[in-house]
């Protein structure tokens, strides 16, 4: 008998419903935290595009549909950010936003470390300046 393929990110947290609530929340914060004020001014005033692209980014990137290859080819994370300064401020604002975003919607313990450390690891990829 095969072996059961385990299951995906995307399949674990819930699908594209939990995904968006993720990514809702995760802009949310960012709105609201002083702390994250220095990502925040990176973004349009109305995050409605951020947070589609941010979807269908991370629906993709979590084993669902590729939405975002999809629509916009290959993302190319690194390069799409480069006309931004990333420190690793931003990144540790980023991340403060995006894991209190998986403290909130994310019950499963094990899978928001998981999404976590893997967000954390991208975080880190993007930075483009020294410190």
């Amino acid at each position: 008998m095969p072996a059961e393929s385990p299951l995906t990110h995307y399949q674990r947290i819930g699908g594209a419903e939990k995904v968006r609530a993720l990514v809702h929340r995760f802009y949310q914060i960012m709105d609201e935290l002083p702390e994250s004020y220095g990502i925040r001014k990176m973004h349009a005033e109305d995050l409605k595009n951020s947070e589609d692209k941010l979807f269908k980014f991370l629906s993709g990137w979590m084993g669902g549909p590729q939405l975002f290859i999809q629509e916009y080819g290959h993302p190319m994370l690194r390069r799409r950010h480069l006309p931004f300064a990333i420190s690793v401020s931003e990144r540790d604002q980023w991340l403060l936003c995006m894991n209190k975003a998986l403290q909130e919607v994310v019950a499963d313990e094990a899978l928001r470390k998981e999404l976590a450390t893997a967000f954390s690891g991208v975080a880190d990829h993007m930075r483009n300046q020294a410190s």
